[in-house]
């Protein structure tokens, strides 16, 4: 299939996608907040099917953002695209360098909070469908789109979607997930799964309020309590100590270790970029591979308690908590895993920490490296970058794919338009104008690909 009038078109209007890229970014749908945004951007959202030819509803959710359902012309072959319209919150404000709802071009580089996460890869698979009628013709596959307002709190409402849409789903031969890259070297990537994901929160109260210092010799405290708590979930090398938490773990296949020898991966590079001085372990090469795609990891996300303001004010804090998350690996789930955790604190006298599920745990997910879809999307990107894409048996974050699509037995494959330094949760989210063109270019080629493949 030609698609160079296909190239010359998204080229021609490239500053009519990226506007209608910033005009969805400029609403602040931050999924924690809620309120009245998350509805406009879901107009926003239908609008843009619209004008790309796709049919889109609205389904309402109970107390939630609505997911929207966008479909397409029929075809031989049937796609699902899922995206999310929310975004994580901005802070800290002060280290945006433009307003994070106020996006800004500098140096070819798009900032403001979703761009990368994720609204621009929900715009370019939007723009691609219409640059192909517009070019080429009928769409030659049948597109399901399901954009979602809650990803970023953990798709609470998505798995009863997916259920009372079952028949539809199992309809599907295969999904785009929501994001993707480009590393370090500039070298596109593809990811064919997920981590599961548990968030948990850690409470101590240790006496009715705080304390003299002075007595900190004999007053039990809080904030020590949950840290000596804390110290037995993970070791100092990133290894998680939970009992039993590594015994359910699916260790990776030879053809899964074959595709991590395959993939070239600069640790310098990395640490630079981050600022850090080395990883956990000193793990490197293939050894920080498996450890960042298939093993699980403990992380603190934050920890509060005592006094944190200016100067100093001598307590023994009567209470602390933290917030924490497990990343899964294939044969954990959010299940066990929350109860591994009570159980291995209880057998530990830590009978006093209250463990809390905050959030809904997500299911790991992991689909066929042989997979059609898998095979159009490497061949699409090839196409577009000159070169094959660096395909990773699974991505080192989580998200709700093995409920939308495992479950049903669809295979799915994350490629998308970020970049090494997109920041993604971060302050200075960003993409580059460049990868947004090429990811509808991309996009375009996956749906012909996709269309007559065997």
């Amino acid at each position: 299939m030609d698609f160079q009038r296909f190239d010359a078109y998204v080229d021609a209007h490239a500053t009519e996608y990226l506007a209608k890229l910033t005009g969805l970014a400029r609403i602040p749908s931050i999924a924690a907040e809620g309120g009245p945004a998350m509805d406009d951007a879901a107009a926003a959202v239908v609008a843009l099917c619209a004008w790309a030819g796709v049919q889109a509803e609205q389904i309402p959710t109970e107390d939630g953002p609505p997911i929207i359902l966008g479909r397409t012309e029929d075809g031989a072959r049937s796609l699902l695209i899922y995206n999310h319209y929310d975004v994580q919150p901005p802070d800290p404000l002060d280290a945006w360098t433009t307003p994070p709802f106020e996006p800004a071009v500098r140096a070819g580089v798009l900032y403001g909070r979703g761009v990368a996460d994720n609204k621009g890869n929900l715009v370019a698979r939007l723009a691609a469908a219409r640059a192909y009628r517009e070019t080429l013709g009928p769409l030659p596959l049948r597109l399901l789109f399901v954009l979602e307002g809650e990803e970023e709190v953990g798709s609470p409402h998505l798995a009863s979607f997916a259920e009372a849409h079952a028949d539809l789903l199992r309809g599907m031969d295969g999904c785009i997930w929501e994001s993707g890259y480009k590393d370090e070297a500039d070298r596109q990537t593809i990811s064919l799964g997920l981590k599961g994901v548990l968030s948990l929160e850690l409470h101590v109260r240790t006496a009715a309020s705080d304390a003299h210092s002075g007595n900190g010799g004999l007053y039990p405290n809080a904030a020590w309590r949950l840290v000596e708590a804390l110290s037995t979930l993970r070791a100092p090398d990133g290894q998680v100590t939970v009992d039993g938490f590594l015994d359910r773990v699916r260790p990776p296949t030879d053809r899964e270790m074959a595709m991590l020898a395959r993939i070239p991966f600069d640790a310098a590079a990395i640490q630079r970029s981050l600022g850090m001085s080395g990883f956990l372990g000193g793990l490197t090469g293939i050894a920080a591979l498996r450890r960042l795609i298939f093993e699980p990891t403990c992380t603190i996300n934050g920890i509060l308690g005592g006094y944190t303001g200016p100067g100093s004010k001598t307590v023994i804090p009567a209470r602390a908590m933290a917030k924490l998350d497990l990343r899964l690996a294939p044969d954990q789930t959010p299940e066990i895993a929350l109860e591994l955790v009570r159980a291995h604190l209880t057998r530990r006298g830590f009978t006093d920490v209250s463990v809390i599920e905050s959030e809904g745990g997500l299911m790991p997910a992991r689909s066929d490296p042989g997979a059609a879809i898998v095979r159009a999307a490497v061949a699409a990107l090839a196409e577009v970058h000159g070169e094959e894409p660096i395909v990773f048996p699974s991505a080192a974050g989580s998200g709700p794919m093995y409920q939308l699509c495992q479950a049903y037995g669809i295979p799915a494959v994350l490629c998308g338009v970020g970049w090494a330094n997109s920041r993604t949760h971060a302050p200075d989210e960003s993409i580059r104008v460049a990868d947004f063109v090429e990811g509808i270019k991309a996009m375009g080629r996956i749906y012909g690909r996709f269309a007559q493949a065997e």
